[in-house]
């Protein structure tokens, strides 16, 4: 049979799958990882990136030995996908001049408000030239050294190919795209009288959904399986970012179409049939794989302190003898929100774990707050604990439908926030006020996406048509937006945009 290998390095999991008949998954593996700070910036070491990236591919491998009774030695096509945007500067001879700079980080302010103004197109934070803009105004030393800019995922796959080249979605994510598939020509201008630098120099070639992106390499077969059992020549298609993934895991890449997903960051892409009446700060202006115009609203911060609080949660219930296993943890404490308050029983909590540019704020602390006749429980707890998951991402939400009229059937739903069934979803949906749909195959995520990307490579018909011939026979769960949970969080929301000074004080005294 044909098969199709995609990695994804997410922030939490790097992540492989390999699919075959029918487009299903036939093999996969894992590798859990973390991002460090350190001296103030989030990164992970390139050490790590390869230790991670082999662990991954080294389980999938053994998962396909022993369903099939053979070493897996060329798959038809693979690809390579990661976390978006970021900060990764080589010299030219291919050195990594400053640890890497994760979307994480928010120092970047300056650099974001003067090429915003400069390029009149929203540059987030975390997008790539605006770390590169920062170090220049900073006077970083490397930055007279630097020859080639790229993301995560543009750095893999340049090592597992040779190619230094970049998938649309991904790169429209480093610097703003224009008109045939390029960086935009006039922004291009303007930040070379800006700064001197002629971006197409240093940045990554931008290939679209379908291009070839080159072929393994046995240096790059070997870097991914030391063993040697994996042969060079497999053909790759265009490294792009989770985003991207996201938009073709949830067959959600044509106009009028969105997805929202949610793990360690929230983000919804909203896939639009006309361009915006203005710019905002917080939409960020990216693009499908295929290189069609997508509204982001992109929050930092989404289950990290839930997380935090349903690990803690769980050494109380072992400590008094509990026996049970990590999704039974989560399905019990997250199906325990439902029985809340609809407004959160007046509690607040703030799951900032670094800064979030849509509330303004550049550093973030995890802050959980109480009125003394607060309804401290445990539902409610959990209740506004995946309240804040949702919070921020409803701010720029609302700017799209109530600003500026986009309308939405459905969002397709995908990530770590919807694994337990219904109860992120029916949150999300009376959140943001649309039907939110889970697919049984949202589970898979960005790697599953990144192999159907592989598998498309080469085809004639539009990526769109493609997967809608993928998810024909997909099954779905749609949940409708709830009237009174609706009512419940715009109360909550109210409390939540009042207490906002709460959390700024926290940053600017803890």
């Amino acid at each position: 049979m044909k098969t199709y290998l995609g990695i994804e390095l997410g922030s939490t999991r790097i992540k492989a799958v390999l699919i075959g008949e029918g487009y299903a998954p036939v093999a996969s593996g894992a590798h859990e990882w973390e991002n460090r700070l350190e001296n103030g910036f989030w990164t992970y070491g390139l050490d790590a990136v390869w230790a991670g990236v082999q662990d991954a591919y080294s389980k999938l491998a053994a998962d396909y030995q022993a369903r099939y009774g053979e070493a897996l030695t060329a798959p038809d096509g693979m690809g390579v996908s990661a976390m978006m945007h970021g900060y990764l500067a080589f010299d030219k001879n291919g050195n990594l001049l400053v640890p890497f700079r994760t979307w994480r980080n928010t120092n970047t302010g300056r650099a974001a408000e003067r090429l915003t103004e400069a390029l009149g197109f929203n540059i987030p934070h975390r997008w790539s030239i605006a770390h590169f803009y920062e170090a220049i105004l900073n006077g970083e030393e490397h930055v007279k050294d630097a020859a080639f800019l790229t993301t995560l995922a543009g750095f893999v796959h340049w090592k597992l190919t040779g190619r230094k080249v970049l998938g649309i979605g991904d790169a429209s994510g480093m610097f703003p795209v224009g008109g045939g598939n390029d960086y935009d020509a006039a922004m291009v201008e303007t930040f070379r009288e800006l700064t001197g630098v002629n971006v197409t120099d240093i940045l990554p070639e931008i290939l679209t959904a379908g291009d070839d992106g080159g072929t393994l390499t046995a240096e790059g077969a070997k870097l991914l399986d030391p063993s040697g059992c994996l042969r060079g020549g497999v053909p790759l298609c265009p490294p792009e970012g989770d985003a991207g993934t996201g938009m073709v895991a949830t067959n959600s890449v044509a106009a009028r179409t969105g997805n929202v997903s949610a793990g360690t960051s929230v983000f919804a892409m909203i896939v639009l049939d006309k361009p915006l009446n203005k710019a905002y700060a917080e939409i960020d202006m990216v693009t499908t794989p295929a290189g069609l115009p997508v509204a982001m609203v992109h929050c930092n911060s989404c289950s990290s302190d839930a997380d935090a609080w349903v690990k803690l949660l769980g050494e109380a219930a072992r400590l008094m003898g509990a026996d049970f296993t990590k999704p039974e943890l989560y399905d019990a404490l997250y199906a325990e929100a439902l029985k809340g308050d609809k407004d959160g029983g007046g509690l607040l909590n703030y799951n900032y774990y670094s800064g979030e540019p849509i509330t303004g704020l550049s550093e973030g602390r995890p802050l959980f707050a109480r009125l003394p006749d607060s309804r401290m429980s445990l539902s409610n707890f959990m209740r506004v604990q995946l309240y804040a998951c949702i919070a921020t991402l409803k701010l720029g939400m609302e700017i799209l439908t109530e600003r500026e009229n986009v309308m939405l059937d459905v969002l397709q739903g995908h990530g770590g926030f919807f694994k337990t069934p219904l109860v992120g979803q029916k949150l999300m949906a009376a959140a943001l006020n649309v039907p939110v749909a889970v697919t049984e195959s949202a589970g898979e995520g960005g790697a599953w996406g990144i192999a159907l990307l592989a598998a498309y490579r080469g085809r004639g018909e539009s990526l769109d048509t493609f997967l809608n011939g993928v998810f024909a026979q997909n099954k779905s769960v749609r949940v409708e937006p709830d009237a009174d949970d609706a009512a419940g969080f715009d109360a909550y929301m109210r409390r939540y945009t009042k207490g906002l000074e709460i959390e700024r004080t926290a940053a600017a005294v803890l």
